[in-house]
């Protein structure tokens, strides 16, 4: 292959339109997006799929355009030709070399450093979608931002990967931190009391993880391996409560300008591929390893759903079943679901008696709310049952829970 050749956003938008077909076409997800090139590839192309993983606001939404995904997010969940593909996310990377081939990706770059480019906050499955899409002589394309995040691990691209380049200079989607509600603060408080120094510790974004990682700066020798981090990472860095030997292991990352720059250059971050990070057996090497997720409803089986509302696809698996099956095959591993007790949106119980919705995990160590943490790992049924309702639920539905249980066998 050719080395990389630099092209002006309008010669791309021509060589996009060159491409035959309705091509499928893997951009950067989450805060990666690579607006300028999708929007070339918009104004150009009459007829695509457009694959990305949780995908924000912004993604093309008009006739000819397909949503592809196997996470949705807020970009696709309303589309018009949603196409959502189920998958456990260490799974992602088989399906777009097998199943799901590329014939053009384009990812979000930082500037080349000694001949290789940088994936920067969003790895994933972006290399394998890169070798998917040569090994069928398909596009390779870098939009190169001089405000990404140069880092390391799988994150790096030799330029001779690459057909074309773009050069943009755009600022990324930042999110400060926010204070933690008192819900979210009791239930992180109620979580970090069951870390133990020296854990390994994996969580995603959201009001609970952070309250998590606020109630564990007082924590030493701990260790992150993880699909995402955000700040509150950083602030553990700063306390030194992590492990100073122990390289901190992610897939993609979204936080506040004060983390990307923490992060550009920084050698202690391995950005890895998704089928490093999320491989179970790989989870389960990990010392201690502690799982921490959420989910929109659990029930008293102790299943939960963190990706349906009524049936509608909303998020998806995620990586939720492929941190809690490494977690608990880890040497002192745990597994926890942590959630508010009541919807505040919904004004709902988010214990209900029997998911009516798919499942997307279960067998977890416990369930942790406001209220207090349900022990299910070595309980039978009805032990759980109890403990989720006298533990996790809010008090005003356990009677009917009570009464549900009973009808459930359960009591």
């Amino acid at each position: 292959m050719d080395a990389m050749r630099t092209v002006s956003i309008e010669e791309l938008g021509r060589h996009l339109a060159s491409v035959p077909g309705k091509p499928r076409v893997v951009v950067s997800g989450n805060v990666a997006v690579p607006w300028e090139a999708v929007r070339a590839l918009d104004e150009n192309k009459d007829a695509y799929t457009i694959h990305a993983l949780n995908a924000p606001p912004g993604i093309p939404d008009r006739e000819g355009v397909t949503a592809e995904t196997c996470f949705v997010g807020a970009g696709m969940r309303r589309h018009r030709d949603l196409s959502y593909v189920p998958s456990r996310l260490s799974l992602v990377p088989v399906l777009l070399q097998r199943r799901l081939p590329p014939d053009v990706v384009i990812v979000h770059c930082a500037p080349p450093r000694d001949g290789q480019l940088s994936l920067g906050i969003e790895v994933n499955v972006l290399p394998a979608a890169i070798e998917g899409c040569r090994g069928r002589s398909g596009r390779v394309i870098a939009v190169v931002n001089d405000q990404m995040p140069y880092t390391y691990g799988d994150a790096q691209v030799p330029v001779e990967a690459v057909d074309l380049a773009v050069e943009v200079s755009t600022p990324l989607a930042a999110h400060d931190p926010l204070p933690p509600d008192a819900d979210s603060a009791a239930i992180g408080e109620r979580v970090a009391d069951r870390v133990p120094n020296g854990a390994t510790i994996q969580m995603g974004i959201g009001g609970v993880p952070d309250a998590t990682l606020n109630a564990l700066t007082s924590s030493s020798g701990l260790r992150i391996w993880t699909e995402m981090f955000s700040d509150g990472v950083l602030e553990l860095d700063r306390v030194g409560a992590l492990d100073p030997h122990h390289p901190l292991t992610a897939s993609f990352l979204f936080g506040s300008r004060e983390l990307y720059d923490w992060l550009d250059g920084n050698h202690r971050v391995r950005m890895m591929r998704t089928e490093h990070t999320n491989d179970p057996g790989l989870i389960a090497q990990q010392r201690m390893m502690t799982s921490v997720n959420t989910a929109l409803e659990v029930d008293l089986f102790g299943q939960a759903n963190a990706s349906r509302i009524n049936a509608r696809i909303y998020s998806g698996f995620g990586g939720q079943t492929d941190f809690i099956v490494g977690a608990l095959h880890s040497a002192g591993g745990q597994s926890f679901i942590a959630l508010r007790s009541w919807h505040p949106k919904a004004d709902v119980s988010t214990v209900v008696p029997l998911l009516d919705e798919p499942v997307t995990s279960f067998q977890q160590s416990a369930i942790v709310t406001e209220h207090g943490v349900a022990e299910l790992w070595g309980y039978d049924q009805q032990a759980q049952c109890r403990h989720i309702i006298r533990d996790a639920a809010h008090p005003q539905v356990r009677d009917e829970l009570w009464e549900e249980a009973a009808q459930l066998g359960l009591a």
